[in-house]
């Protein structure tokens, strides 16, 4: 190998390790970085037929109902600490979206079927790859999110067509929270000292219970459905550090 060449070689050895490596671009121990970004949120459906539990004269699944959650879009927010140079935990916050239900089965002709907010507050903790003054670091990251909802809105006449056997004439519903593992992996590309850009992928296994209750010609009839959504969530930021 000629001098020339190998003079050529260290010296883009060195501009690349410049390129990726400096001081000033730190993310260190006792750090904290605030995000603020963008969820996209896009649910794997599953969902059972609903279930009358009772009264027990009419009990049984309603044969070809299901649902299907659209995906959703929201503002999101973090706080990040390191704990040492490559330890992070983070608190992740986010507008809650709205979930839009639309029918499945018998049920597609409707179109939608409902809507909710959903809560889902996280805790990540994350380890973060390379030295601390590493201008890309990737990471990953295994934490726990609390899920619930609000503001749950039922398409009235879709639910009287599906009990109109017994005469119904409004439905009210209840969604179950749950506590649902987070799998994640992304990574930050720094622009200067204070300064990033971020980009994550997570995991969330997600599933949650429609409790129904339908006035009707009968009484109270309740029912009940599950969904499974385990969402794949993307998100998008820009980070400060202090």
């Amino acid at each position: 190998m000629s001098y020339q060449l190998k003079t050529t070689i260290k010296f883009a050895a060195v501009a690349l390790v410049a390129a990726f490596s400096s001081a000033s671009f730190a993310q260190s121990a006792g750090d904290n970085v605030v995000s603020v970004g963008w969820f996209h949120i896009a649910p794997e459906n599953n969902s059972t037929p609903i279930d009358i539990t009772s009264p027990a004269m009419i009990a049984g699944p309603v044969a070809g109902t299901g649902a299907n959650v659209a995906h959703a879009d929201t503002l999101g927010f973090s706080i990040n600490h390191f704990y040492t140079n490559n330890w992070v935990v983070s608190l992740d916050l986010g507008v809650p979206p709205t979930y839009k239900l639309s029918g499945a089965g018998t049920l597609a002709a409707v179109g939608q079927i409902g809507t909710a907010k959903q809560w889902a507050p996280a805790v990540v903790g994350k380890y973060y790859f390379f030295e601390s003054n590493a201008v890309f670091r990737p990471f990953l990251g295994l934490g726990v999110s609390h899920v619930s909802y609000s503001g749950i809105d039922l398409n009235q006449t879709a639910f009287n067509e599906i009990f109109s056997k017994v005469g119904a004439t409004s439905t009210e519903a209840k969604l179950s929270s749950s506590w649902s593992p987070v799998f994640n992996v992304g990574a930050t590309y720094a622009l200067d000292k204070n300064w990033s850009l971020g980009f994550s992928v997570s995991y969330l296994g997600l599933k949650t219970t429609a409790d129904l209750t339908t006035q009707s010609a009968i009484g109270p009839v309740t029912s009940s459905t599950s969904l499974k959504l385990d969402p794949i969530v993307t998100y998008a930021t820009v980070n400060y550090r202090f």
